[in-house]
């Protein structure tokens, strides 16, 4: 009887024990699925200040496309073991030509005098690398600091032009010309467009056409903005190397895009 009774207790705990692990593994699944459910898709609305008019292309404009901050260049100071190249031309704490070494030479030479590896010339052949003091670092840091602080930025030139949301097509031509001959000289343009009392005239548009005239050079500074009541301002600017070959991208891109359009309905009319 006692051996029955010890069967009957040992199946009651392994039912018992079986019950739990579903229990518990059916809660983990449960969480995971949730935890994999994608979220709803966002609607983006469309700018209220900007009016869409049809048949007028986007201008390019680079002044809002990224958030992030510019890479900056790295800091003098000591690379540890962090070496990329495989021969290196080192230079020694007394600044004395050391020669071509393999990287590894050039870590043990650290290691056994005690000193750190800092990059001078990168662009060489092979990259230039001097062991220094760490007290070293910390002067040349402080050298090139004061440097630093005491060259003069240059100062970029900024021009102002105002003009009506009224204004004349002719005398826009003119004022886009001015624009046109400022931003080649590199200036910064501030253009401010004051709403006429009986004009109905987009001041955000007429800013994108302005822009769509002298888009082969010009960008965004800083967008259109309302200043005060019935007063709209921008500031344009030359584009660089690398936003000009943007721009350029972009337009091939957009001919071609309109071409193989034009090439669709063609034949979509052919075959009707």
């Amino acid at each position: 009887m006692t051996a029955i009774g010890m069967m009957k207790l040992l199946c009651h705990t392994t039912r018992n024990e079986n019950r739990c692990a579903k229990r518990f593994f059916g809660t983990l699944l449960t969480q995971t699925s949730q935890k994999r459910v994608f979220s709803p898709f966002w609607v983006v609305l469309p700018d209220p200040t900007k009016s869409a008019v049809f048949g007028l292309t986007q201008p390019f404009c680079t002044a809002e496309k990224s958030q992030t901050a510019p890479k900056s260049k790295a800091q003098f100071g000591s690379v540890g073991r962090r070496i990329p190249y495989r021969i290196l031309h080192v230079i020694n704490q007394d600044g004395e030509s050391l020669g071509h070494m393999h990287r590894a030479e050039a870590l043990q030479l650290m290691d056994q005098h005690n000193l750190k590896l800092v990059l001078l010339r990168e662009n060489e052949d092979p990259p230039v690398y001097r062991l220094m003091t760490g007290q070293q670092i910390h002067e040349e840091q402080l050298r090139r600091a004061e440097k630093k602080k005491a060259s003069p930025k240059p100062e970029v030139v900024q021009k102002e032009l105002s003009l009506s949301s009224a204004i004349a097509k002719n005398d826009l031509e003119t004022k886009t010309k001015q624009i046109a001959q400022w931003i080649e000289k590199k200036y910064h343009v501030k253009v401010t467009i004051r709403q006429a009392k009986y004009s109905n005239t987009d001041m955000f548009l007429l800013f994108d056409q302005i822009l769509e005239t002298v888009s082969e050079k010009a960008t965004y500074l800083s967008k259109p903005k309302v200043t005060r009541e019935g007063v709209s301002t921008c500031i344009l600017r030359h584009m660089s190397e690398k936003e000009l070959k943007a721009y350029q991208k972009d337009k091939q891109k957009n001919i071609t895009e309109e071409k193989n359009t034009s090439e669709d309905l063609k034949s979509n009319d052919l075959h009707q």
